[in-house]
């Protein structure tokens, strides 16, 4: 907290809120005691009953924050608002009260009310976000401003509660979900859903900064996180450098800054003959609707406007269009060639200042009744990968009993029953355009992904990884659906290697790129050198660099990502070689343990190899061609996830 407000810009405004069993709103323009304003923790407080507790309702110009707040309203607009003696109690510039705060912070103490043995500690977020949103709600409309909120336990009273006091009540898993057996989540998310509400009216952003080694809300929290367009970290502890490092980032200025901007809206406009169904990522629908609304609503729909209380230089949206039916002529009975889209983006930058992008696309037209060789010289693999794992992720959560397995087995095969070449009734004759070429990869990694597959993950880390699917860049969310791999050899020079068991060698050092963590994985003789002290000897400064080459490669990786990975540092049959392993094709498992070459490695696991995914995708190929789908019986000595049942 020091070194953040330590980053800040001196006229960025700042506030300080800390709870526990209470909520504790601190008075910044009172420097002589500390002084502060006590909320129960215990029911919900609306926005009038806080400004009327701290004397703001008839203020009129009201208050901003409940964390920290960047420099991100216009000097006048802040000359405003410090014109009011009421704001001024509890927000002041980063500058005039750098002293004050890191006072408060030496004083602070852990919540004084005693946790009973057998309890959890009492600790009420919901109402602490309440108050800082009130707070936020008060400011001038039209000002950037954002909830940073440092969570350090799930919540255990008041609104936004996720699970009880009692610890033999256990924190919710996907199955209680699935089953309906989780007492608080719907309850929790429906707050959450309001608060939601509330900040986008305001045009104000919640960042989550969850560090914990238990859940602390993540899934119910997200409705408010990815609505108003905020960051998000999880991490094991505030200690931890996935925390420490993410959040120093938020702060920094310059080449290191992540770009955030404020209270943007987005407007799009198209030809008449398509429609627009939705978007996917960090944003509201304005319910702004009109005829270029399509029936069929994908996401936040239902509108041409979305509101986007934070992006930042990275954010990404999915926008899903509709094909309409209707004739594509103009008015004198040409046809129209070309469909046009165009993106209006309105918002406001660190500075203050208010931008105005607007990027228009024009598309042609393609019969592919005829010919497909257009469609298929404009398919862009990598994309196509991204949007189906954030749509699947989405029919995931809003469809119960959705089979997201079997769905991407049938779009693939349609896909390649569409576009490929092939002789009836011989699988082995298939062949397909090299822009189709790793498409079908993609999919195996993504039906083994944490997307699709939530098991041996908590809620709160599936809504985490998806909620950074959502917003990340094509280039990122590729690595989050298929992780990189580099070989370090001495050999050679770094070079990629396949995702696969078989890149593991004695020799080798693996640099394992998954986005949310890097593993530097030692081969077994790699690993015994190094126990023995060589690379520390004059004659083998070979050996020293090798092993340093993929720890710089690694920091130019952690360097530019947010949020920051997790460096995972494991030894061939280690603990945490499972890091790794976990991530590749298990083309050598223990049923072809003869098989494999020395120094190599095996995975224990019943999965089906990418191998065997596509060589059993064929076996239906004369079927699925003519989309005669029928279902098979799942026999019990298939693996998991097994070979599509169709």
């Amino acid at each position: 907290m020091r070194r953040a407000i330590g980053l800040l810009p001196e006229n960025a405004l700042v506030g300080l809120i800390t709870y526990g069993t209470q909520v504790h709103l601190h008075e910044l323009g009172f420097a002589d005691i500390s002084k502060l304003y006590v909320f129960r923790g215990t029911k919900e407080i609306s926005k009038d009953q806080i400004l009327d507790q701290l004397g703001l309702s008839s203020g009129g110009r009201g208050l901003v924050k409940g964390a920290v707040q960047r420099s991100g309203m216009p000097m006048q607009q802040q000359q405003n608002v410090m014109g009011s003696s009421s704001v001024n109690r509890f927000l002041l510039p980063a500058s005039d009260c750098e002293y004050t705060l890191n006072a408060l912070l030496d004083e602070l103490q852990p919540d004084q009310w005693p946790v009973e043995a057998g309890n959890r500690a009492l600790r009420c977020t919901g109402v602490a976000l309440s108050v800082a949103a009130g707070l936020l709600g008060a400011c001038l409309p039209g000002t950037g401003a954002r909830i940073i909120a440092l969570v350090g336990g799930p919540c255990t009273e008041g609104p936004g509660m996720i699970v009880s006091k009692d610890l033999s009540e256990p924190v919710r898993s996907h199955k209680d979900l699935d089953k309906d057996a989780a007492p608080h989540f719907h309850k929790a998310v429906k707050f959450y859903d309001n608060l939601a509400k509330q900040l986008v009216s305001q045009g104000h952003v919640l960042d989550l900064f969850a560090s914990a080694l238990d859940q602390v809300g993540v899934a119910e929290m997200k409705v408010a996180v990815e609505r108003t367009g905020g960051l998000v970290v999880l991490a094991e502890s505030f200690g931890h450098p996935v925390f420490k490092d993410s959040f120093k980032r938020i702060f920094e200025d310059g080449e290191g800054s992540l770009g955030l901007s404020f209270n943007g809206t987005l407007e799009i406009n198209c030809s008449k003959d398509i429609k627009i169904q939705g978007i996917i990522g960090p944003c509201t629908s304005l319910e702004k609707k009109g005829a270029l609304c399509a029936d069929t609503v994908v996401g936040q729909g239902n509108t041409t406007q979305w509101k986007m209380c934070g992006l930042d230089r990275s954010t990404c949206l999915t926008v899903f269009f509709d094909i309409s039916p209707s004739d594509r002529s103009n008015p004198t009975g040409t046809p129209n060639t070309h469909l046009y889209i165009q993106f209006v983006t309105n918002y406001q930058n660190s500075e203050g200042q208010l931008r105005l992008r607007v990027a228009t696309v024009a598309r042609k037209w393609v019969d592919d009744s005829s010919s497909t060789e257009e469609l298929v010289e404009g398919f862009d693999q990598e994309t196509a990968a991204v949007v189906l794992a954030r749509f699947i992720s989405l029919k995931m959560e809003v469809e119960e009993e959705f089979d997201a397995t079997r769905w991407l087995d049938r779009s693939l095969i349609r896909l390649c029953s569409r576009f490929g070449d092939y002789r009836k009734d011989d699988p082995s004759s298939f062949v397909i355009n090299p822009n189709f070429s790793i498409f079908p990869q993609f999919m195996f990694n993504l039906r083994r992904s944490q997307f699709v597959q939530v098991f041996n993950n908590s809620p709160d880390e599936t809504a985490y990884f998806r909620m950074l699917l959502n917003r990340e860049s094509i280039t990122n969310s590729v690595v989050m659906i298929q992780p990189s791999l580099l070989s370090y050899s001495f050999s050679a020079p770094p070079t990629p290697a396949l995702l696969d068991v078989a890149s593991i060698a004695a020799d080798r050092i693996l640099l394992l790129d998954a986005y949310f963590s890097v593993v530097i994985f030692h081969g077994m003789t790699i690993a015994q050198w190094r126990n023995l002290g060589y690379q520390n000897q004059p004659e083998h400064q070979a050996f020293a660099q090798l092993l340093q080459a993929p720890y710089d490669d690694a920091q130019n990786i952690i360097k530019d990502r947010f949020p920051v990975p997790r460096l995972v540092v494991c030894d061939q049959h280690g603990s945490q070689a499972r890091f790794l392993l976990a991530k590749l094709n298990p083309s050598a498992t223990y049923n072809s343990a003869h098989e494999v070459a020395p120094g190599s490695d095996i995975i224990f696991t019943d999965d089906v190899s990418l191998q065997v995914f596509c060589r059993d995708n064929g076996k239906f190929k004369s079927e699925l061609f003519e989309f005669k789908f029928r279902l098979l019986p799942d026999p019990p000595q298939f693996p998991i996830p097994s070979q599509p049942d169709l």
